[in-house]
């Protein structure tokens, strides 16, 4: 018996990547064989799968499981294979929401969203990340679905703090202000725009001195110059840092200096930074779209709404408010045990044991 994972990129730093290695393992120490396919793949793990071109035939105990997250030429492969199917599905974000920035972006996840309908009718199970992704996958005409998180540890970045990205951050607040954070894909679908304009409003009402750390690398290039300018225009420049691409010790750092982990996405299929940052005691609070309820549960303040005023007493409510921290921290707690990736391991592993008889 074996099961097989074929995605689209395998990166060392991309959580999907991380999840699938991990089941990968998981599979083989429960005595299912399974090797990983890739579209495309960073060097640093290359050693660790193998190119889509080298998946072969199959044999009569073979299955293929599908890690589904964006449109990709793998698919095409995997549709021609005669093996049975499962899916594991980490969203797609809706192509409205990047078209006018990054058509070629909007593009492939349309393509994606295809592609995932089409695999409904072979899937023997798909399995999501979230409430809120198992919906889009009935949605697409999925049967048999369950949900079980990332198999990622999403309490703690794994490092020890940059010490040079600590002296800097530290340095700063010795002339006041609070540090507001937020992790991801600098992308207008994340609407890192909307955090920039409730800084605007917290400065003037509350804390004029505070901070915006938006940690991440741009999706393209249009979007990240117009919130360059955007952030200009409002007079945030020394107020407003979008650090690019940052490595695991730089990340802790940014965790461990913040205050308050603020998000105004528009779309989310589960959102792993809201539980590093719960992970790391910093209390939430978030725009509540798509699985963001879902993610945060009770442990942060979830708006209704993004209007930029009520944004803003909420973020000063948590860092005025002692007693609403001490609550948060207690709630976030046990929220992020939840998310154990040793019990989710299991449940996925037992669930593709079910499926397949291995």
């Amino acid at each position: 018996m074996r099961v097989d994972q074929v995605i689209p990129s395998l990166a060392s730093r991309d959580a999907i990547g991380v999840h699938t290695r991990t089941l990968s393992e998981a599979l083989r120490r429960a005595g299912i064989d399974s090797d990983i396919y890739y579209g495309t793949c960073t060097p640093d793990v290359a050693h660790l799968a193998r190119p889509i071109v080298e998946l072969g035939r199959g044999g009569r105990d073979r299955w293929l499981l599908y890690q589904s997250s964006i449109g990709s030429p793998v698919f095409d492969v995997l549709a021609t294979r005669d093996e049975p199917k499962l899916v594991n599905y980490h969203n797609i974000t809706p192509a409205d929401l990047l078209a006018e920035w990054e058509p070629d972006v909007a593009f492939e996840v349309s393509l994606g969203r295809t592609q995932l309908e089409r695999l409904a009718s072979e899937s023997v199970l798909a399995v999501a990340d979230s409430a809120f992704n198992e919906s889009e996958l009935i949605e697409a005409g999925y049967t048999r679905t369950a949900v079980v998180p990332l198999l990622i540890d999403m309490t703690a970045t794994g490092a020890d703090s940059d010490p040079a990205t600590s002296a800097r951050l530290a340095a700063a607040r010795e002339h006041g202000g609070v540090d507001l954070l937020f992790v991801g894909k600098v992308s207008p679908h994340k609407a890192p725009h909307d955090l920039v304009k409730m800084l605007s409003v917290y400065r003037r009402l509350y804390d004029p001195q505070a901070r915006l750390h938006l940690v991440g690398s741009p999706l393209g290039e249009r979007y990240g110059r117009a919130l360059a300018g955007y952030v200009e225009a409002l007079g945030l420049s020394e107020a407003v840092s979008v650090t690019g691409s940052i490595d695991a010790a730089q990340l802790e750092a940014y965790y461990r200096a913040a205050d308050v982990f603020v998000c105004a996405s528009d779309h989310e299929g589960f959102c792993v930074p809201l539980v590093e940052a719960m992970g790391h005691g910093v209390p939430v609070v978030a725009y509540g779209a798509a699985a963001v309820p879902e993610t945060v549960g009770d442990a942060g303040l979830v708006l209704a709404d993004k209007d930029p005023v009520r944004f803003a007493a909420a973020v000063d409510r948590v860092v005025s408010d002692d007693e609403l921290r001490r609550v948060l921290a207690g709630a976030a707690a046990r929220r992020v045990s939840e998310y154990s990736v040793e019990r989710s391991t299991q449940k996925f592993v037992e669930l593709i044991a079910g499926v397949t008889g291995g």
